[in-house]
């Protein structure tokens, strides 16, 4: 009971700390997905299409191996690398911590969603791709209106899911103390000599949030597979 009764002493004196936390976390996850949506949609149509610079080899084999090699480490890895190599690369920009923390995220992110979007276009039946074809479509106009519409569907629930990986990801971001959740319980230890409490109600809101989130996405694919019947 003693737990509780300190838990509840800590929620009440931080409350707003909690809650600031918060909205930065899902504030970085919303603009991670945003970013990373429109980035790894160009990327999939780069490494998959037959029209514009997708056409040219070099540009395909680049994007290959950027996912490539974001996919296959880790993204603290990323995050240290864009932390420190980017004020290098860029000091006329004055970058601020967070800019670097929220890029470093994005490039993540972006591979993922790349795969994600590129797997929705090759679930699309060929069948579609030929048809529009002997409609007198070209490799442009199918992919804008034939296929990518129906990839749109296929990928949303994974989508989703990614926006849900993507905001627990962001409690690496405390490694820099940008101000979400995990950083709040830094600060909120360092004030009270308490690790467990905050601890635990860190992992309450982080629950809340994602498992909100699991429910919207469930309704979301119950929207789609009524609207396929």
């Amino acid at each position: 009971m003693e737990f509780f009764s300190i838990m509840l002493q800590v929620w009440e004196r931080y409350w707003s700390l909690f809650l600031e936390g918060l909205g930065m976390t899902v504030y970085m996850g919303l603009v991670t997905v945003f970013i990373s949506t429109i980035s790894g949609s160009l990327m999939a149509l780069l490494r998959r299409s037959n029209w514009g610079i997708g056409k040219v080899k070099p540009f395909r084999a680049i994007a290959t191996a950027y996912v490539e090699i974001i996919r296959g480490t880790p993204i603290l890895l990323q995050l240290y690398f864009f932390y420190f190599m980017l004020p290098q690369w860029l000091p006329f920009l004055n970058l601020s911590e967070f800019t670097c923390v929220m890029v470093a995220c994005c490039v993540n992110s972006t591979a993922y969603v790349c795969e994600i979007v590129r797997a929705g276009i090759q679930a699309v039946d060929i069948g579609q791709t030929e048809a529009a074809r002997s409609l007198g479509l070209n490799s442009r106009q199918t992919m804008l209106n034939i296929v990518l519409p129906q990839a749109v569907k296929n990928i949303l629930p994974a989508l989703c899911n990614e926006f849900v990986a993507i905001v627990k990801e962001t409690s690496l971001a405390s490694t820099f103390f940008i101000g979400e959740l995990m950083t709040q319980f830094k600060t909120i230890q360092g004030i009270t000599f308490r690790v467990l409490e905050p601890l635990t109600i860190i992992g309450i809101i982080y629950f809340l949030l994602t498992f909100i989130l699991s429910k919207l996405i469930a309704l979301l694919e119950r929207r789609l597979s009524a609207s396929e019947r």
